[in-house]
């Protein structure tokens, strides 16, 4: 259902519509109709099936939106509230979530990058915290636990990041709101 809604979608159908309806009032002999459909509904279905073929689904979310709501705008930090908006919503030309962010880490590999599946959030006593479940496909597990400290301080100043194992090939990285 989240694809459906996707700019890309929304602009794929718009463009094909609108080529539609212009095709069919050329075939009718209604040209103040057929030109101005025609001339932008080509260019639109060209755009959105552009979009749709570099797209980036937004991160599935375990956690209703509304549900840590109080929480989040009372007292999550700023590279909190970034990261969960950068993750949730469509990303175009990019293999995967968080991808500058990743390289500047040194947790990148081009052929088989690290794949953020899924995110949530929740109270870890009392704090604000973010879950991301990352599946890390050829990045070592290893370069990911040596790099636990830093991830907190680059997503935010006094952010901690904690590592929990996932089974093979996934791990859990919580970003927990500094204690005040």
């Amino acid at each position: 259902m989240q694809g459906l809604f996707s700019p890309g979608s929304v602009l794929t159908v718009l463009g094909s519509v609108l080529t539609v309806i212009g095709s069919v009032a050329y075939a009718t002999d209604a040209p103040n109709l057929s030109l101005p459909t025609i001339f932008y509904g080509i260019p639109i279905f060209l755009g959105g099936l552009a979009l749709k073929s570099s797209e980036l689904p937004p991160v599935r979310r375990l956690t209703p939106a509304a549900q840590c709501k109080e929480l989040r705008e009372s007292s999550a930090t700023e590279g909190q509230l970034k990261l969960l908006k950068d993750v949730v919503r469509w990303r175009y030309g990019q293999k995967a979530h968080l991808e500058s962010s990743l390289e500047a880490l040194k947790l990148w590999d081009d052929d088989n990058p690290p794949q953020i599946e899924t995110i949530e959030e929740y109270n870890h006593e009392g704090r604000y915290a973010l879950r991301l479940r990352v599946s890390f496909n050829s990045v070592p597990r290893e370069r990911w636990q040596a790099l636990e400290g830093r991830l907190g301080r680059f997503f935010g100043p006094g952010l901690e990041a904690r590592l929990e194992d996932e089974g093979p090939g996934a791990l859990n990285i919580c970003f927990i709101q500094p204690c005040q």
